[in-house]
């Protein structure tokens, strides 16, 4: 769960990164999941970015309550004591790596099954070839594997959703190939004709070619979704990767480094030459040209001494100087333009609303 909150009285905003969205309609149970919760003002989820926006009163509800309410859809949401944009990449590369070996293994559990069922058709040399006994046992072994194995994902997606009175995609995708392939399974143990090598055409005809590859081909859609998804956070990344990962400070009469989520406002904070200002704050001594292009784009270096502000992730120039820390953290210059931008990839313009 990323949270950027912004208070205001007692309201906060939060952002929330969720996982095993698969089709607008989980984008709206989750939704309408979240505006249930008691003191929910406002909630907001961006199928695309994967990413839910809620306003709420943080004396009324708090993050663990939201993400009950998520888990309770369904559906899960990365954990608050891992809210780091790391955590965040660490989970997204991760179902992308699931969703590309799920369905490679379709894939390749699919095109044998594909090719004993429809190959006589095409090619009908091959129909006496492969009209051999238990040809129809292989084909449900393989799907079997295919829809159980690869393609489970379906169906307990569907069970849950059935257990919130509800249906998604995973509900429209299990009840088609189920149908296909219990169908052909029962055709099967019944031991048709055509199961014992009398005619690729005799007897009922089985489908587990189909169920296969409906699998596979959703399955290849999800994995080209989560890296489309991937791709869609690199706006973001590429902002955190602005940001510098320590920063030296004076503490006990002494420097050390810490990490940047360690500094305390109204710390001293040094700077040498060519390093990047970790966080916002104010020059006491000292004085430097700094690189401000990755804020206002100029490419011209800004001179600074004592009294001028500095912002984090800009780059110093040749000089040194100390600063006092006055905004760091979720208030840090950077943090709210990250913060801006996840909002304006999460809302929705009235007509996507409609």
């Amino acid at each position: 769960m990323q949270t950027t909150p912004i208070q205001t009285d007692n309201t906060q905003r939060v952002d929330i990164a969720l996982l095993g969205m698969h089709c607008a309609a989980c984008a709206g149970r989750i939704e309408q999941a979240l505006k249930k919760v008691p003191g929910v003002a406002e909630a907001g989820v961006n199928f695309a970015t994967a990413r839910a926006t809620v306003r709420y009163d943080a004396g009324a509800t708090n993050l663990n309550a939201l993400g009950d309410a998520v888990r309770g859809a369904g559906y899960d949401v990365i954990p608050p004591d891992a809210a780091s944009d790391d955590a965040e990449t660490e989970a997204r590369d991760a179902e992308y790596e699931r969703q590309r070996g799920s369905f490679l293994l379709a894939c390749g559990l699919s095109l044998p099954v594909v090719f004993l069922a429809m190959a006589g058709h095409v090619f009908p040399p091959l129909e006496r070839v492969l009209d051999f006994p238990g040809r129809v046992w292989v084909e449900m072994i393989l799907t079997t594997a295919v829809l159980f194995w690869a393609g489970r994902e379906f169906f307990s997606g569907a069970w849950s959703a059935a257990l919130q009175r509800a249906a998604d995609m995973n509900t429209l995708v299990a009840i088609g190939t189920g149908a296909a392939y219990f169908y052909s399974l029962a055709v099967t143990l019944a031991g048709a004709p055509s199961m014992h090598g009398h005619g690729m055409h005799a007897g009922p005809p089985v489908y587990y070619e189909s169920a296969a590859i409906i699998v596979t081909l959703i399955l290849m859609g999800r994995w080209l979704e989560a890296s489309a998804r991937h791709r869609t956070g690199g706006a973001i990344r590429a902002l955190v990767g602005l940001q510098a990962k320590t920063a030296r400070v004076e503490r006990d009469g002494r420097e050390q480094d810490v990490p940047i989520a360690e500094v305390r406002a109204g710390e001293l904070v040094l700077v040498r030459p060519g390093e990047k200002v970790p966080v916002d704050g104010e020059i006491v001594d000292g004085a430097s040209d700094v690189d401000e292009s990755m804020l206002t784009g100029e490419p011209m270096p800004v001179e600074k001494k004592a009294g001028d502000t500095v912002i984090g992730a800009t780059f110093n120039g040749n000089g040194a100087f100390r600063f006092r820390a006055t905004k760091v953290g979720a208030a840090s210059v950077l943090q709210q333009i990250i913060r801006m931008v996840r909002e304006a990839q999460g809302s929705k313009a009235p007509i996507q609303r409609l």
